[in-house]
């Protein structure tokens, strides 16, 4: 009897190793795509499958993983500000002040100087004034947010054209800092931004639709093949990346798979559901799919606006009246994401302090007990500070957690404006990996790129190190307990982020899933931990296609 040969494969990479993030089978050395899917996963027997028009690629010991996906990120956002005054990078008053400065001059036409990406770390409790900006950019609105987007600092002409004075009132979701005589300093908290960014005339679509090619070019170059977009809506100054996604969708130019979010309007209730299911409709079109909600429960740590448990401490050691923001009544939230869920919406939570952390599963729960469990997948993002006595319950509740590791780490922004303000046990409470992982629960990872760097290689390390990338080796591993190994930090960041998208195929090398695929310049296992963000991404696949490849690879 004749042996019958399988049709030739598309595209064979063979020659090292294969880490698959398949527990039945967790090493390879060569794996074959046909028609953008995966049709094989061996060793020299998979080479049987090169025929006359296949591409072969040699890995020569090079490392190939599934593709990174990104389950939290901000992406047209971050494209944009790359094209606008980028401070990303620097941690002085006096980098900033060239930098504004040069980009302003360069630009003399431009009606606002607008962009971010500033350290709080720079300015004396984390608030710079108007009166830097106004001395450099006297003539013209200035607006920039701050590395986390969750702060604006704004020139005088700036808040004159938002009609911003000593008598506009705080809003409940935010606050003006303020001088003694009650002048805004034109520093912005949370939901006070939205007074000066509304003020801003919207980018062009054009201007949206590049900021996304710009974003998807360089999350490519990171070996990131899928993500969710954490905001589609209009919230902070930040305008709604829909028309730009849609817009790539449509024209075939998205090369990356993406899940959106769409934003709760906070300031609203119920009614916006009818109009939620109507967007997430009208945006789901070819590798675009949209049926998330983003709620956002609270602030961050180091404007004293994430939502704890118990007070925030003064700068003197003190207890304060401060326990921060839930920005929706525990109330409210469990009767929304219940109805959310009841509609087959996933809920993407912002919950980073305890209390936030807390509410976000409380409402899962309830959302459990009205409508049964659905696989809609419900995940968390950030829990900087997680109570004890909730680590088990993302298990319980199949709520996922949705971990930013690079922020896990000794820095001036958490040594000096977080530890001091919320006292040594809620410290050791933060970034709780560890606990989450040995708990049973599913982790996920994301960037909240442009708030910091959307590179996994450099995620992966701070979840296995605790540290910073060249970094001091003076510096302590923070929270060490909290680390966890290499593999599940790549599964968070490939099959965990999948499992969050609803990408079944995804996430892991097996036979009949996608070949979204990325080949790094050495095999990250087996060197010392200490090197892990030393790597590189050479290629990246989506589907079988080659969207990236290094200019050595």
């Amino acid at each position: 009897m004749t042996r019958q040969h399988p049709a030739p494969a598309d595209l064979v990479l063979a020659g090292g190793p294969v880490h698959t993030v398949d527990p039945a089978r967790t090493r390879a050395s060569a794996l074959a795509v046909r028609e953008g899917h995966i049709i094989a996963v061996g060793h020299e027997e998979v080479r049987e499958l090169i025929g006359p028009r296949t591409e072969v690629v040699d890995l020569a010991g090079k490392l190939l993983i599934p593709g990174f996906q990104d389950a939290h990120v901000h992406a047209v956002g971050g494209g944009v500000e790359l094209g606008q005054c980028d401070l990303t990078g620097d941690v002085t008053v006096e980098a900033y002040r060239r930098r504004i400065r040069a980009y302003a001059d360069s630009r003399p036409d431009a009606p606002w100087i607008t962009g971010g990406g500033w350290s709080m770390e720079a300015f004396p409790g984390g608030t710079p004034t108007r009166a830097l900006l106004d001395e450099l950019v006297p003539d013209r609105p200035v607006y920039l947010v701050n590395r986390d987007h969750h702060g604006g600092w704004a020139n005088t002409r700036a808040l004159e054209l938002a009609g911003v004075t000593a008598a506009t009132p705080d809003p409940a979701d935010g606050r003006f800092e303020r001088d003694q005589r009650g002048e805004p300093t034109g520093m912005l908290q949370e939901g006070a931004m939205t007074l000066v960014a509304s003020a801003i005339p919207a980018p062009a679509p054009e201007e949206l639709t590049e900021g996304l090619l710009r974003a998807q070019r360089l999350l490519h170059s990171y070996g990131v093949t899928a993500w969710q977009d954490a905001l589609l809506g209009d919230h902070g100054g930040l305008r709604d990346p829909s028309p730009a996604y849609a817009d790539a969708a449509r024209r075939g130019l998205l090369t990356a798979r993406v899940t959106g979010a769409l934003w709760w309007d906070r300031a609203r209730g119920l009614e916006q559901l009818p109009e939620l299911e109507e967007r997430a409709g009208a945006l789901t079109f070819g590798r675009l799919r949209v049926r998330t909600v983003k709620i956002m429960q609270d602030g961050i740590a180091e404007n004293h606006t994430a939502a704890l448990l118990g007070p925030y401490l003064t700068a003197c050691g003190c207890t304060s009246d401060n326990t921060g923001i839930s920005f929706i009544p525990p109330e409210r939230l469990r009767t929304y994401v219940a109805h959310l869920d009841a509609r087959g919406f996933q809920v993407h939570f912002h919950a980073l302090g305890d209390r936030a952390v807390r509410e976000a599963l409380d409402a899962v729960e309830t959302a459990r007990e009205v409508n049964g469990w659905r696989d809609n997948r419900p995940h968390l993002a950030h829990l900087q500070i997680v109570h004890p006595d909730d680590v088990p319950r993302f298990r319980r509740l199949g709520a996922t957690a949705t971990v930013q590791a690079l922020w896990a780490a000794h820095e001036p922004q958490m040594d000096e404006l977080t530890i001091p303000f919320i006292g040594p046990e809620r410290a050791a409470q933060q970034y709780p990996f560890g606990s989450l992982l040995r708990s049973g629960a599913t982790l996920a990872a994301g960037s909240d790129w442009p708030v910091s760097s959307p590179d996994p290689l450099a995620a992966l390390h701070v979840a296995v190190n605790r540290r910073l990338p060249g970094g001091s080796a003076d510096t302590p591993a923070f929270l060490p307990g909290q680390s966890i190994d290499l593999g599940s930090a790549l599964a968070a960041y490939t099959a965990g982020s999948a499992y969050v998208q609803h990408l079944d195929g995804t996430g892991s090398l097996r036979v009949g899933g996608l070949a979204d695929l990325a080949v790094l310049d050495r095999d990250i296992f087996d060197r010392p931990a200490e090197e892990i963000a030393e790597a590189r991404v050479l290629q990246t696949y989506v589907g079988g296609e080659r969207v990236y490849a290094a200019d050595d690879a």
